[in-house]
Parts: C-alpha cells; sequence; structure tokens
C-alpha cells in the first residue's frame, strides 16, 4: 500500500473516531441515545468523507507547505 494512501485511510479512522466520541459525549451528557444504527451509518460516512477529502487536499497543503519554506 502506497504511504499516500495508508496516511488518507489513517485520517479517515481518526474523523469516524473523533464522531464516536463526540456522539457518546452528547449522549451522556443530554441522556439522549441516538442509535447504534444511526452512530454506525454516520460514523461510516464521516470515515469515507475524511479519507476523500484528505486525500484530495495532500498535493494542494503541500505545496503550500513548499512555499512558505
Amino acid at each position: 500500500m502506497r504511504r499516500e494512501h495508508k496516511s488518507s485511510l489513517l485520517w479517515g479512522l481518526i474523523g469516524g473516531l473523533s464522531f464516536l466520541v463526540l456522539i457518546q459525549a452528547y449522549h451522556i451528557f443530554t441522556g439522549e441515545f441516538v442509535g447504534i444504527a444511526v452512530m454506525g451509518g454516520v460514523a461510516v460516512v464521516v470515515f469515507a468523507v475524511s479519507v476523500v477529502s484528505a486525500h484530495l487536499l495532500r498535493p494542494r497543503i503541500r505545496r503550500r507547505a513548499n512555499e512558505r519554506t
């Protein structure tokens, strides 16, 4: 697996797990349970969006970092 793909997948994992942490905090503070299916579905969507956006934005971020140095 190429390094860029692995990095994008890891960013997706971070996004999905961050969503799950936030929804758990919502459940703890409000006492309202959203539902396992909804949480899992939205976590998968957040994972996919994070992977795609990390993959597409990588060249732009790298280019801007090189311009500043």
